[in-house]
Parts: C-alpha cells; structure tokens; sequence
C-alpha cells in the first residue's frame, strides 16, 4: 500500500513524525509537507506564483505551499505512483466542528477525496505536542482498521481528533457529528510602537454547542472522534422549500 503523508504544521512538526511513523508499519510512506506552518489556509491553492520543491530526506518532499498544494503536487507530479491513501496530520491542535472550514489539515485530506483517493484527517486536541511520537502506536491500531476497508465511503473523508489525555488512558473510539463552535473576543484592535493602527485574529474564547453524539463532547470524554465529512454541502432538505420561494429575473 502507497500512503501519502501531508499536514499544515510544516515537514518539521512532530504531528506529522508521529503520522508517518504510524502509517510506516502499514505501508509505503511518501512525504510531502509544507516549508512552514500553514494553519487555517483551509483549501487554498497556489495561482499566482510557481511553487518550488527540494527533498529533505529520501522520503520527505517539501513544497513552499498550501496543504492543498502538496496534495495536487505529490499525485499529479512528485510521485512515481498514484497513492492508495492519504493521511494529513496530526495537526497541532483541534479541528473540531467549525474548525474543519477553515483548516489546512482537513483541506489537504478533502483535495484527496475530490482526486478520488481515500483520505483521513487527524489531530490531537491537547497542548503537549512534544509528546506526540507517544501516539504512534494508538495510530497504527487505529490507521490498520481504516486503511484496509474495501468499502471506505466514497467522496467522504474521515476527520479523526485525538483527545488531550495519555494515549495509554484514551477511553476508546466513538463516531460523531460536527459540532459547533463561537469565538468570541477573537479580534484585537491595537496601535503598533509607530502609532499604526493593527488587528488581530485569534485566540479569544471558544463556546461550543452541538447534538449529543458531537465531536466536541467525545474528545472531552477522553474519546477519539471519527466524523465523516461529504463532499457535497447542498441542504437537499431546503431543495423544495427553496423551489416555492419563486425567485426569477
């Protein structure tokens, strides 16, 4: 089996050492990763400028780009062989309801699945990052189950999140929905030392809501989430409700 290994942290995040160790007992594992952290680039795509490639080791590419970018890179150039999977992550951090519309690490699975190639997304939820090559063997248990179906859904890619516990003391897998996340206070309006007015986007506090089965609740139970996430977005409950409202030129 011929697994591509991308993710949003950059080639030099311990999240995507941990991946590719994981998914190395399962197959052959090719890398191709961002230069630097790319977070919350969600799909973008390179247009406007030529992107550049160099190998840092035999199995690892980087690109000056977007997770998107590795993606359409390594299958429509950089690989020999078109990859069997495609694993992104583990993202430094959440991807939890909202969050999937923004992150680079779920676009980078999601371009996969447009090209047709099984994807899953993964992250840890916690903050001691540097612990993440204590997840490699919790990865590889739970990648063998996935990466070997037969009937793995079709435009449908599998967002995985971590819970912030020891890998040793995770209570098991759940599958769920997306739940639903606010930021609030996440804008800060500033001067710089010139007296330059600035703003800044993130941190701030997080409200989450959601069904009982929500991603959000099970990583806080010490679950890791399995959500399938469709490609198609279209609201088919509204189709005809949206039909009567009549609309014309």
């Amino acid at each position: 089996m011929r697994i591509l290994v991308t993710n949003d942290d950059g080639y030099l995040a311990g999240g995507l050492r941990a991946l590719a160790d994981a998914a190395g007992a399962l197959g052959e594992v090719h890398v191709v990763a961002p230069d630097r952290e790319q977070s919350a680039t969600s799909h973008s795509l390179t247009l406007h400028y030529p992107l550049r490639v160099r190998k840092a080791d035999a199995q690892v590419q980087v690109v000056d780009g977007t997770p998107t970018d590795c993606v359409v890179l390594a299958v429509g150039e950089l690989l020999t062989d078109r990859p069997d999977f495609v694993l992104s992550g583990v993202n430094h951090g959440a991807n939890l309801g909202d969050d999937v519309l923004y992150s680079g690490t779920v676009a980078a699975a999601m371009e996969a699945t447009i090209l047709g190639i099984p994807a899953v997304a993964l992250s840890y939820t916690g903050r001691d990052f540097e612990m993440m090559p204590g997840w490699t063997d919790v990865l590889t248990r739970l990648l063998r189950q996935l990466l070997v179906r037969d009937d793995f859904p079709a435009e449908t890619l599998l967002n995985v999140n971590l819970p912030p516990v020891p890998p040793e003391e995770v209570t098991g897998v759940k599958i769920t929905s997306l739940g639903r996340r606010a930021y609030v206070g996440s804008l800060t309006r500033a001067e710089d030392p010139n007296g330059r007015e600035y703003f800044w986007i993130g941190g701030g506090e997080s409200r989450w809501w959601g069904n009982p089965d929500s991603d959000f609740r099970a990583v806080h139970e010490g679950y890791i989430s399995v959500t399938p996430l469709h490609l198609d977005l279209t609201n088919y409950r509204l189709l005809e409700d949206i039909g009567r409202w009549g609309l014309e030129l």
